[in-house]
C-alpha cells in the first residue's frame, strides 16, 4: 500500500483478533517509532513492548478508556525521559500506527489518565514517563473497526492567507 493510501485508510480501532503479531512486523513497528524526527534530535522515546496479559490487564487499568488494551497480542508504551516532549511521542507512535497499518496491523493510541499508575506497572524510572499507549493487533474479518465518522470536507479545514480568510467552498 503506498504512503497516502495508508495514511488516508488508517484508522483507530478497539476491537482485535488474538492472532499473535510477527517479530519481524513488531521490528519495523519498532524500527519506524526509532526513525521519528526529535526536537533538536534529543531522541527522548523509549518502546517498552508489553505481551504478558496480566501485565496488559494492569496497565488498562491505569486509564479511563483502555478497556480494549488487554485484547492486543502486543502493546508498546511510548515513555519520554524528563525532558522530552509529547510531539516528540506522538510523532514516534504515528509512525508506528501507519508502519503497522501498512502491513495490514491495527492500532489505537491510548492515554493512561493515571501517570503514577503506568510508571508503576511498567517498572520506570524516575524521571520517565509513559507518553502514550499503543496496542497492536490485526483487526477482526467482520465487525466494528471504527465508529465510521465523516471526516470534516477539507475545504471546511483551510484557511489561506491568514484566518480572516473563511475557507471557500464554492472553489
Amino acid at each position: 500500500m503506498d504512503v497516502y493510501t495508508c495514511i488516508r485508510t488508517k484508522r483507530d480501532t478497539r476491537f482485535y483478533m488474538d492472532t499473535p503479531i510477527p517479530e519481524e512486523s513488531l521490528r519495523r513497528i519498532l524500527q519506524a517509532g526509532r526513525m521519528a524526527g526529535s526536537s533538536k534530535n534529543s531522541q527522548p522515546c523509549r518502546f517498552v513492548v508489553i505481551e504478558d496479559a496480566a501485565k496488559k490487564n494492569e496497565l488498562a487499568a491505569c486509564g479511563h478508556y483502555a478497556q480494549h488494551v488487554p485484547y492486543a497480542p502486543v502493546v508498546v508504551a511510548i515513555v519520554l525521559s524528563g525532558n522530552g516532549w509529547d510531539f516528540d511521542a506522538g510523532r514516534a507512535a504515528q509512525n508506528m500506527m501507519i508502519a503497522a497499518w501498512a502491513e495490514g496491523i491495527t492500532s489505537c493510541p491510548t492515554s493512561m489518565h493515571d501517570a503514577d499508575c503506568a510508571r508503576r506497572v511498567l517498572g520506570l524510572p524516575d524521571g520517565y514517563r509513559v507518553a502514550i499507549v499503543l496496542p497492536f493487533a490485526y483487526p477482526p474479518p467482520s465487525g466494528p473497526k471504527s465508529r465510521g465518522l465523516a471526516r470534516i470536507p477539507l475545504d471546511d479545514l483551510v484557511y489561506r492567507g491568514g484566518w480572516s480568510d473563511p475557507p471557500r467552498a464554492d472553489e
